[in-house]
């Protein structure tokens, strides 16, 4: 099976089952999409929201509509022509589950206690789940025990800091085959693969599931700027943050005015004592356990030399003996005195439990302290602080886009791309209007200090973040934004955190949007960025949806989507409202630009329907002209994208002469308005700032 033409992401809640899925199905075809892209539909945590707490992966959930459901789903899709991706949690299971409970009434003799990476040198599973007054609970296999001793002496591996999500040993053929026969039986399009960088050997796990599966294969693996996939993985990319960063990228001007606001403190700074703090803390039972694997040291010494490591890696984590460098880097930047010892182990071994052990947490100690920390510390302009983002790289020259395009293109051309994510920090419409303050950053610093001034939050990271966030949502409920800043004030881990609270403070900032939205100026200054980031938002959908890759939708995107982090980002979305619309756009309607989305909604439906074509190549094209730079523009398979880029510097000097040369043949037309395309930008531009071509006989 090849991969879809396209995607639509859609989050099963217990509110949206498979059953909606299905009754939505035929909007999604009519939109142009080629797969429906499914949250992980296995049984998971009555009530979830989001299906990557996995309670057993031997049945479609029941909660959902269960097999029966998930059946009816299927045949829906493929009486449309539509595929079915599925999302899939091979790295854990939340527990209690089943298999977990039989381990912890048999121990070691249960026949599935090699179904979880568990510690058993103390004899008994620690789990970390009573109140901090409450006296130990001690049985034949287990030990309940205060909370607070799970990031410090946890014996079983988890998902991040979650003690609820235990690590699966999927590495085991046995664990593999039990975990995943059941979807695998299902017959479906594609696979996304979540957070592969937890597995102990992801290569190894692909290559036995290419064994089984021979359909389209996308991993969740967060890229660095200048880091490939390893090459020895036979899957078809990664599940898009990389082409995220380069779509949004070229969208925002470059300027130093935002960095140099901070005084000294580089990103770099930032994220190091993120993950140092992170290392030390939250993840301190996964250093203790690693230590104890390095010989021949003191073991204090093996820790304070296992965390330098983590903290330094470059990249998420190395998959060795692939990636060498990353580690070899990693290893230099450390001046632990054991660190020699551990890095000539990891090298003679490989493959073995202390190489394998340290590579699966780094990853962890990387998202926590750079997504999960820095990125909410380090407020400069959180247009940047994005999964797999560079908050210190500002703009991506065109030029470089074009590189990194044909890249893609030549190398991965079946990856996905995404604008955003359930895990995106903000959605693409946000990123799209705060991209308009890299234009003006004088006047939007103007307006944060005076803002500052009446209602500012104290602390002066969160209170950077607060105003860009409250501009770029806007318009946004008191209830949603208190949401967030409450979330983002415990991530950022400086005045208050999810396990030490100030209360004090958790007032402060729960008191703060009541106050900001209530001020006029606000609205003035959302009002002023908002047709630019209009702009900004239509040219990197079209760019996403016809650029080399496939394109995910998010669930809603096909109108404007204010949202922030989650659970913001799976609110319900209104397929009614979109339906109306798509009608009209499909009599023949052109929307403006304004409040409704629908030009949104006109670009996203054109765009799908070319891609259905098969687009192929990549050939970057220049625009001539004084206006020249504000063009982005490339041609595949005899279609032509043209998006407009840093609006608010055009609008005051306009097109002028500047025109796009167009590859001689037939005449070109615009699908978006159905005109006949002219090279004058002025005049091809006039009604979006976008435009999509194909040849007259087309």
């Amino acid at each position: 099976m090849g991969a879809p033409s396209s995607t639509y992401r859609v989050q099963f809640t217990p509110s949206f089952t498979f059953a909606d899925a299905a009754a939505v199905a035929d909007y999604l075809a009519r939109l142009g999409v080629g797969a429906l892209y499914a949250s992980p539909m296995l049984d998971a945590r009555e009530g979830s929201t989001h299906g990557y707490d996995v309670v057993d992966p031997t049945r479609a959930r029941p909660e959902l509509g269960g097999d029966e459901g998930r059946v009816a789903l299927q045949e829906r899709l493929t009486a449309l022509g539509l595929g079915l991706v599925v999302d899939i949690v091979p790295n854990h299971m939340v527990v209690p589950n089943p298999w977990w409970e039989d381990v912890l009434e048999r121990g070691r003799d249960s026949p599935y206690a090699r179904y979880f990476d568990i510690d058993w040198s103390s004899g008994k599973v620690l789990l970390p789940v009573l109140a901090e007054d409450a006296d130990p609970e001690v049985h034949e296999h287990y030990q309940r025990v205060n909370w607070r001793r799970g990031n410090t002496e946890l014996n079983y591996r988890r998902f991040f800091d979650i003690t609820e999500l235990a690590a699966v040993r999927v590495e085991d053929p046995e664990v593999f085959e039990a975990t995943h026969r059941e979807v695998l039986s299902w017959g479906v399009t594609g696979l996304r693969i979540d957070h592969p960088d937890g597995l102990a050997d992801p290569g190894g796990y692909f290559r036995r599931l290419r064994e089984h599966f021979d359909g389209w294969l996308v991993v969740e693996k967060i890229l660095g700027p200048d880091e490939s996939l390893p090459q020895s993985w036979p899957v078809d990319g990664t599940t898009g943050y990389d082409a995220l960063r380069e779509i949004c990228g070229v969208f925002i001007a470059p300027t130093d005015a935002f960095t140099a606001r901070t005084g000294t403190e580089s990103f770099h700074e930032v994220e190091q004592a993120s993950r140092r703090q992170v290392a030390d803390s939250i993840l301190v039972a996964e250093v203790r356990r690693i230590a104890r694997l390095v010989q021949g040291v003191d073991f204090e010494d093996a820790c304070a030399a296992v965390a330098e490591v983590m903290v330094n890696f470059p990249v998420y984590r190395s998959y060795l003996p692939e990636g060498m460098a990353h580690w070899e880097a990693a290893v230099r930047l450390s001046k632990s005195p054991a660190v020699r010892a551990l890095d000539e182990q990891v090298r003679a071994d490989p493959h073995g439990e202390l190489a394998t052990r340290i590579q699966q947490t780094s990853g962890m100690v990387v998202a926590k302290g750079t997504e999960d920390t820095a990125f909410y510390r380090y407020t400069n302009f959180v247009a940047l602080n994005e999964v797999g983002g560079s908050p210190d790289r500002f703009g991506l020259p065109v030029e470089e886009f074009h590189q990194r395009a044909a890249a893609r293109e030549s190398g991965e051309p079946a990856a996905m791309t995404a604008l955003s994510t359930h895990d995106t920090k903000r959605s693409e419409d946000v990123r799209a209007r705060l991209a308009v303050l890299a234009e003006i950053p004088d006047e939007y610093l103007a307006f944060e200090s005076a803002m500052s001034e009446q209602h500012g939050i104290s602390e002066p990271t969160l209170n950077r973040l607060a105003w860009q966030s409250l501009v770029g949502a806007w318009p946004i409920t008191e209830d949603r934004l208190g949401q967030y800043l409450e979330k983002a004030s415990r991530e950022a881990k400086i005045r208050t955190s999810w396990v030490d609270r100030d209360e004090e403070f958790d007032a402060e900032v729960a008191a703060w949007p009541a106050k900001a939205l209530n001020a006029p100026e606000v609205a003035a200054f959302a009002e002023r960025i908002k047709a630019p980031g209009w702009s900004n938002a239509l040219g990197q959908k079209l760019v996403q949806l016809t650029a080399p890759g496939v394109p995910d939708v998010y669930q809603g995107t096909e109108l404007w989507d204010f949202s922030l982090v989650d659970p913001d980002n799976r609110r319900p979305v209104d397929y009614e409202v979109r339906r109306e619309l798509l009608a009209r756009i499909e009599s023949g309607w052109l929307p403006e630009v304004d409040d409704s989305g629908a030009a949104k909604l006109l670009v996203v439906h054109k765009a799908l329907h070319v891609r259905k074509r098969g687009l192929h190549g990549y050939r970057p094209l220049r625009a001539e002209g004084p206006a020249a730079g504000h063009v982005l523009a490339f041609e595949r398979s005899g279609v032509i994208t043209v998006a407009t880029r840093l609006p608010v510097g055009l609008a005051r000097k306009g097109w002028q002469d500047t025109v796009l040369p167009l590859p001689a043949g037939p005449g070109w037309t615009d699908v978006l308005t159905g005109r006949p395309a002219a090279e004058d930008l002025s005049s091809l531009l006039d009604r979006y700032p976008v435009a999509l071509l194909v040849r007259g006989d087309q």
